[in-house]
Order: C-alpha cells, then sequence, then structure tokens
C-alpha cells in the first residue's frame, strides 16, 4: 500500500475515535452557559416579554374602537313585527346589522400617563433581568473561587501529607538502626494520619464546591468539571487605592437594581396622574350604521316581499353622538384611589432610599477590606516565608536531635496553617478586586447588555 494513502487512512481513524478529554471552563465560560442555562432566568424573560406586550397594548388604546354585529331571527306565533312594530301571528324571519366605532377624546390624560407607566414598567422589568444576570454572574463567580480556594488547600494538604511520609519514613529507619526511640514512631504515624484525614477533607470539600459550581451552572450530566484558570502562586494585589463616594457614583451610573426602582418610582408618579384623571369628566365620540331584512316587510302594490338589496338601503340607519361623563360622586372612591396611589409612590421613594443606602454600605465594606486586604496580604506572604524557613530548620535539628519530633512537628501544622491562610486571603482579595471592578462599572462579566 502506497505511503501516502496509509497516513491519510491513520488520520480518518482519528477523526472517528471518541475522545474522553473533559472541558475545561474558564469563569466567563461558566457565567455564560450559567445565564443560558437558567430556569429563573426564563420566567424573568417571559415577565418581560409580557410587560412589553402590556406597553404596546396602552399605545394600541389610542385608537378607535370597532365592532360589527349581525343577527337572525326566526318568530313563531304571535310577536311584534319589528318593520311595523305591531303584533302578528306569521311566522317570519328577520335579518340585523350593525357596525359601530367610539373613540375616547378626553379622559383626563389616562391613556397618554397609561402608556408612559407602561413604558416605565417594562424599562424596569428589563433592568431587573439584568440584575438577576449580574447576581447569577457573582453566585458563579463564588463557587469558581472556591473551587480554586480547596483545589489550593488539596494541593497543601498533600504537600504536607508527602512530608509526613518521608518523616515517618525516616523515623522508621532511625528506629531500626536504634538511633530513635519507639515513642518518635507513634508521632509520626499521628501526624501522617492526621494529613490523610487533612487530604481526604478537602478532597470532599473540592468535590462539594464543584457540585455547586455544576448545579449553578446547570450543566446536565456532570459529576466533575475542570477549571482553565488556575491561581498565580506569584498573585501579588494590584495597589489601587479606593474611595467609597467616588465607586458609589460610578454603581449609580448604571446598577441595574437602583435603575429598576428610579423607573418604579416613575412608574409610581404615573399611577398618581392616572388617579387624578378619572376624577376629570370624560369626552368620547361614536359613529354607527344599521340595517335589516324582514320578511313581513312587503310591497303594498303586489304583496311581495321586498328584495333583500333593497331592504338593506332603505332600511339603513346611521348615527353620529358625543358623550360626556362627569363625576359627581362615587363615594369619594375616585379621591380615595389618589391617596392610595400618593402613598404607593412615597413607599417606592422609600425602596430606592434604602437600596441606596444598602449598597453605599456594602460597597463601604468592600472599600474597607480592600485596604484590609493590602495589609493581610503583605503580612501573609511573610508568614508563609518565615515559617517555611523555621520547618525547614526545625527538620534539620530533629535530624540532628536537637530538638523532640513534637517540636518538629509543631513547626509543620504552623508552616501548613501559613500556606492555608495565605491561600485564603489570596482568593479573597481576588474577589474582592473583581467585586470592586464591578462596582467601578468595568467589565468585569461578559454579559449581553443589550435591551
Amino acid at each position: 500500500m502506497n505511503l501516502k494513502i496509509k497516513i491519510i487512512l491513520f488520520f480518518l481513524l482519528l477523526a472517528f475515535v471518541p475522545t474522553n478529554a473533559q472541558k475545561a471552563w474558564s469563569l466567563d465560560e461558566c457565567i455564560t452557559h450559567a445565564i443560558s442555562n437558567n430556569l429563573e432566568l426564563n420566567n424573568q424573560k417571559f415577565n418581560e416579554a409580557s410587560t412589553r406586550e402590556s406597553y404596546r397594548q396602552s399605545v394600541r388604546n389610542l385608537l378607535p374602537s370597532v365592532n360589527g354585529s349581525s343577527s337572525y331571527n326566526i318568530s313563531y306565533g304571535r310577536s311584534e313585527d319589528p318593520n311595523t312594530g305591531s303584533v302578528t301571528d306569521v311566522d317570519f324571519f328577520s335579518n340585523n346589522y350593525s357596525i359601530g366605532s367610539s373613540i375616547d377624546l378626553f379622559q383626563g390624560f389616562q391613556k397618554i400617563n397609561s402608556i408612559k407607566a407602561s413604558k416605565f414598567l417594562y424599562k424596569a422589568v428589563e433592568e431587573e433581568t439584568l440584575q438577576q444576570k449580574y447576581l447569577l454572574a457573582f453566585r458563579v463567580m463564588s463557587a469558581y473561587y472556591d473551587i480554586r480556594f480547596y483545589e489550593g488547600l488539596l494541593e497543601n494538604a498533600k504537600e504536607q501529607l508527602s512530608i509526613s511520609e518521608t518523616n515517618n519514613a525516616y523515623v522508621k529507619k532511625q528506629i531500626e538502626l536504634g538511633l530513635k526511640a519507639g515513642a518518635d514512631l507513634y508521632e509520626a504515624e499521628s501526624l501522617l494520619l492526621t494529613d490523610q484525614l487533612a487530604v481526604t477533607t478537602a478532597e470532599n470539600q473540592l468535590a462539594a464546591a464543584k457540585l455547586l459550581l455544576i448545579q449553578e451552572m446547570n450543566l446536565e450530566g456532570a459529576t466533575d468539571i475542570t477549571l482553565i484558570d488556575s491561581l498565580d502562586e506569584n498573585y501579588t494585589r494590584e495597589e489601587k487605592e479606593m474611595h467609597t463616594d467616588s465607586v458609589y457614583a460610578k454603581s449609580q451610573e448604571f446598577l441595574p437594581s437602583l435603575k429598576a426602582q428610579e423607573l418604579r418610582v416613575k412608574v409610581s408618579k404615573k399611577e398618581v396622574a392616572i388617579a387624578r384623571g378619572r376624577l376629570y369628566p370624560s369626552l368620547s365620540f361614536s359613529a354607527g350604521y344599521g340595517t335589516g331584512f324582514y320578511e313581513t316587510n312587503v310591497d303594498p302594490s303586489t304583496q311581495e316581499i321586498i328584495d333583500f338589496k333593497d331592504q338593506i338601503r332603505d332600511n339603513a340607519s346611521r348615527s353620529i353622538g358625543f358623550s360626556l361623563s362627569v363625576p359627581i360622586s362615587n363615594k369619594w372612591s375616585g379621591r380615595s384611589r389618589v391617596k392610595q396611589q400618593k402613598i404607593a409612590l412615597e413607599q417606592a421613594e422609600n425602596n430606592l432610599d434604602i437600596q441606596e443606602q444598602e449598597l453605599f454600605r456594602l460597597i463601604q465594606q468592600l472599600v474597607q477590606e480592600h485596604n484590609a486586604l493590602a495589609t493581610e496580604t503583605e503580612q501573609s506572604a511573610k508568614k508563609v516565608t518565615a515559617q517555611k524557613m523555621a520547618f525547614a530548620i526545625a527538620q534539620k535539628k530533629y535530624e540532628r536531635e536537637m530538638i523532640s519530633a513534637l517540636e518538629m512537628f509543631r513547626a509543620k501544622a504552623l508552616d501548613t496553617t501559613a500556606l492555608n491562610e495565605n491561600l485564603q486571603v489570596r482568593i479573597r482579595s481576588k474577589v474582592n478586586e473583581s467585586t470592586l471592578a464591578f462596582y467601578n462599572g468595568l467589565p468585569v462579566f461578559s454579559i449581553n447588555n443589550n435591551k
């Protein structure tokens, strides 16, 4: 067989060989998948579609209404002749046709205000949908970095287990040579078992964190997930001074939850105007056309039923009219509605104040944490370096029998604690920076903001 043909066949076989490689996810991919597959967001989208249709209908309500009707009646026995109004014993049938139209000329600007209120409500629901996307993105980010934390915790635990295994083997060899007492072996084995348990605990915590992310992403059929980016071991905080007022001012410009509540305040204002509009007189115009065919309508000279088209023409009636309605007394229900809507407006304004207050407090906490973490990160890194050096010295002293096994193991425990504390501080710093960047209006999440 020709060599070129063999090569082609080889690559064709590779193309059809199934791969078991698991997809690795970045944070942006996790967020995008979660937003695309979240059922609660679907409900919010349905709500958005409903308010959009309500807004469109409020605009169509300005158009005149047109209605047509038709009837076919058969009369038996004594009945009134609809043509003459007299009573007759003759069985007969009749057709009636009518069409009418009416339009509201003035209703205290209720329809105009209703259009504006419906539009504000629709825009508010749009903002709330975007807010739900951001909240989901934050939940995914939290689960994502939880995995990073437990991955680091597991790595640290495995590293400490490896050291314990080495120490345990060393103690056994020293005991065999008669250089150490049997009590040292018990302590070494105890520490080895402790580190084995720490590895198992970290594995279980990592599995739980992965499950949480899988659930937030609604990743069907998945039992495990692999992440692309790992936390940089040489990670350093971005030393940028943060001020609560500037971050708060930025967040007010774009935060969907605030914009949604501001729009709901506008809705409440229009609802007050609509309620006041009901106190004004209303004026409407109407026009109608009607005709009919009656079996009793006969030609006096021939006593034959007049033709259908002639009756439709001759029986036609037309009307136009204006209707004025003046509210005089409706048990004060109109004024009561105005008061109720004013209360609803005050409540909406108060809810806006509450949201602004909560946002300011949250940003205060984030900025305070940002400043505190700057010091913690630096001190934690120094502590890791110092504890590693102290543990290395303790190991050498233990090998030279200058300290007891208990002292060496204590140094090892302090080294483990320093590593885990540093890992936690780095994760907190990363989340804090991303959160503050979001409130500063930076594109932290790849979310489609198009309305």
